[in-house]
């Protein structure tokens, strides 16, 4: 099948499974990863064979710099100790953990290779969380933690991953080596990512033109990234960096115009992404396994290391939870411990996804003497089927879990939203009012027309309706003026730590669309 054919029947699949995750009211990501292992029954499919360098360059950077923007950074600082601990202490224990595991039930696999599945399982995955997630009412501060650490586990996860695979091809690995590079990699990515974010902040704040500003958007990525991996510091927490220095000044930086357009392309490129990789992983598994499916001992083999890798989260997830708070008397008093309940929940949200099937596209298929990469065809069949048994069986079960327990929606969120809704109308309104003393050029029925509108949104009675025929050029001008002064309440509200990005997207996006319907 030639290349192109094949890509074009992939898009099709991927956008058949998107529909059907819409009209079951399932995630995405579980409706391609069926699609998926489906793939691995199909006879005469053809493998193509990928070039490992290449899939982490191809699938990380737009994945990281997306999950990046829509990140509430407010609430990942106050988070920031219990992400940590997730983050890059979880992720090492549940490397080891799973390696003495996969050493146990694959005993003819070498140590390293076991180290690789480890580390290619250890990152829940931020596309699976999010997607899962957004189904559910949980508290708020349980969702700035699942997906705070989404984003930081990757980089340590990847980090570990590449240790042991450059071990596999060189034969050599040190551990206080090996620590000391974690640190260079971890802070050098981290200021190479906010530098080049105020940097491409300056140059965005030059472009005027929507097509060419979400094209930059769309390339920034994996510049950051390969030039990153180019003076080897983490590309990972560089993309994340910098998509966290984008996000904090988009609400000033773009047009509406131009968030509108950035905010369907985005979505459809993060969609795409994530099907290819899906549907691609079964293409491989078809390879490995052949067809008529995996064999007994590795499908076995991955389904273990998925019940492991739940158990590890659990065994991590309780005991840290108390003993930092019995280590740390004042942590107590200002953050007391979590109900069972909750630490259920988040033990439970251990989904792997894009980020681990990825990583096992990437393993190399020679080692640096030209033999065969030693149990590549394993490490993928047996992360696979992990990553399908986590996100089907947790995914699944994630929503009766949260309900059985009896965990609802926090009322925070609700009241942070409902008071920015009130201080933005209050600005528009003042910014009506304002004009209507200053400017002349606006009749008393326009003025009329926008106050009641307004006034309506805080609750205030109308009293009249608003204006048309000859006053619509006035209302228009005037709504757009308001419309502004909601946004610029809005932004200094976020700045003041009053509000999260949650909140600022949500209301900023009814703006851009009211804006764009006036025509602004």
């Amino acid at each position: 099948m030639p290349l192109v054919d094949l890509v074009v029947a992939l898009m099709i699949m991927a956008v058949g499974l998107g529909w059907l995750a819409r009209r079951i009211n399932t995630p995405y990501p579980i409706a391609l990863t069926i699609g998926g292992l489906a793939l691995t029954f199909v006879p005469g499919l053809p493998t193509p064979r990928l070039d490992p360098e290449q899939i982490l360059i191809l699938v990380l950077p737009p994945i990281l710099y997306h999950a990046a923007l829509i990140t509430s950074w407010r609430d990942f600082r106050q988070n920031l100790r219990a992400i940590t601990m997730l983050a890059v202490g979880l992720v090492v224990f549940t490397t080891v953990a799973l390696a003495w595991v996969a050493k146990l039930l694959l005993p003819d696999l070498p140590w390293v290779c076991c180290f690789i599945i480890g580390a290619l399982l250890s990152p829940p995955d931020a596309v699976a969380a999010t997607a899962v997630l957004s189904k559910l009412r949980i508290p708020r501060r349980v969702v700035a933690i699942l997906e705070g650490e989404s984003l930081l586990n990757d980089a340590a996860g990847l980090v570990v991953y590449k240790f042991a695979v450059a071990a596999a091809l060189t034969g050599l690995f040190s551990v206080p080596s090996a620590t000391v590079q974690f640190a260079g990699l971890a802070i050098g990515g981290l200021v190479l990512g906010a530098l080049i974010g105020r940097l491409a902040v300056a140059v965005q704040s030059k472009l005027r033109d929507p097509v060419i500003e979400v094209a930059f958007t769309l390339t920034m990525p994996y510049l950051v990234y390969i030039g990153a991996e180019q003076v080897h510091v983490s590309g990972v927490l560089a993309v994340v960096t910098f998509g966290a220095v984008r996000a904090w000044y988009a609400p000033e930086l773009y047009s509406p115009e131009t968030r509108i357009l950035a905010y369907g392309v985005w979505n459809v490129a993060v969609f795409l992404i994530n099907s290819l990789v899906f549907i691609l992983i079964g293409l491989q598994l078809a390879a490995v396994s052949g067809f008529g499916g995996i064999p007994l001992e590795l499908l076995g083999a991955g389904l273990a290391l998925a019940a492991a890798a739940t158990a590890t989260r659990f065994l991590w997830v309780f005991p840290t939870a108390w003993a930092s708070r019995k280590l740390i008397p004042a942590l107590a008093a200002r953050d007391p411990m979590p109900s069972w309940r909750i630490l259920t929940v988040i033990s439970w949200c251990g989904m792997r996804g894009i980020v681990s099937l990825a990583a096992a596209l990437a393993v190399p298929y020679v080692l640096s003497d030209g033999t065969a990469f030693p149990g590549r065809d394993e490490i993928i069949a047996v992360s696979f089927v992990a990553i399908v048994a986590t996100l089907l069986f947790q995914g699944l079960t994630l929503g009766p879990l949260i309900r059985a327990l009896g965990i609802g929606e926090d009322s925070d969120a609700r009241e942070e939203e409902h008071l920015a809704r009130l201080k933005t109308a209050y600005a528009a309104l003042s910014e009506v009012e304002r004009l209507a003393a200053a400017d002349g050029r606006y009749t008393e029925e326009a003025v009329v027309a926008v106050r009641a509108e307004y006034a309506g949104l805080l609750g205030q009675e109308r009293s009249t309706e608003p204006a048309s025929g000859d006053d619509a050029d006035p209302v228009r001008r005037l709504k757009l003026a308001a419309i502004a002064a909601a946004r610029r309440r809005l932004i200094k509200l976020r700045r003041d730590d009053q509000i999260g990005d949650e909140t600022l997207l949500a209301i900023q996006r009814e703006l851009d669309y009211e804006e764009a319907r006036l025509g602004g």
